[in-house]
């Protein structure tokens, strides 16, 4: 598979941040209520995450490793800023349905855990790559968990009327407890359809993947034969 591909498939599917890697769940949790909420979030994420990936794979070189992660911080901090004051300025319904959401994006555990995972190690086109997928990947969960809880809790679609008026909305959808249900019930969805990540197949094959400790397993081996 084409390596820029294979970022795309891997951040959409194989590594789902969200319902593989279990990485910004807050955002998830608290603004999933509505299915445009989730895009909106999404979409502010995956313009972070994209800029971010591909400012720091370019500076990768330039960055000293002793303040690389508040090298980090200060270049998403900027990002989420400007991409704030443009939701501000042009989507204020959204603006004021994320809230203090949106400036939380610097603090996103799957913006910094790609910068520093993927993003210093490797080109800016594949950072760039691996940003997107992932960015797709953080939405397509927050849109479907928003769009679930928002037909169960309130009957409607992006805002739009599609249960008859004999549904009674199950309010409980719409509270906190609701989004913990509808994201679980999506894990186990992928569990059951069988992705497979790099450390579930470690887990079990038995190996935790620490190299060293296998090393020193087979000289103690190696020493109880020799005796």
């Amino acid at each position: 598979m084409n390596k820029y591909i294979e970022r795309l498939y891997n951040g959409i599917i194989k590594e789902n941040p969200t319902l593989i890697l279990m990485l910004g769940m807050c955002p998830t949790l608290a603004v999933s209520t509505r299915a445009m909420n989730g895009i909106g979030m999404g979409l502010s994420t995956t313009a972070v995450l994209i800029l971010s990936n591909l400012v720091i794979s370019l500076l990768r070189k330039v960055i000293p490793d002793q303040v690389r992660l508040p090298c980090y911080i200060v270049i998403v901090a900027s990002l989420v800023t400007a991409t704030e004051l443009l939701i501000q300025a042009y989507l204020p319904d959204l603006y004021s349905a994320l809230g203090i959401y949106i400036p939380l994006i610097v603090v996103n555990c799957i913006i910094l855990g790609r910068a520093e995972a993927y993003a210093n190690k490797n080109s800016p086109g594949l950072a760039v790559m691996d940003g997107l997928g992932m960015g797709i990947g953080f939405t397509v969960a927050l849109t479907l968990a928003g769009l679930v809880r928002e037909i169960l809790g309130n009957g409607t679609a992006f805002g739009l009327q599609i249960m008859p008026e004999s549904f009674e909305p199950i309010g409980i959808f719409v509270q906190p407890p609701g989004a913990f249900i509808v994201i679980a019930v999506f894990i186990m969805i992928m569990n059951a359809i069988g992705i497979k990540t790099r450390q579930r197949k470690l887990v079990e094959s038995e190996c935790d993947g620490c190299c060293a400790k296998c090393a020193s397993r087979c000289e103690k081996a190696e020493e109880v034969a020799d005796k």
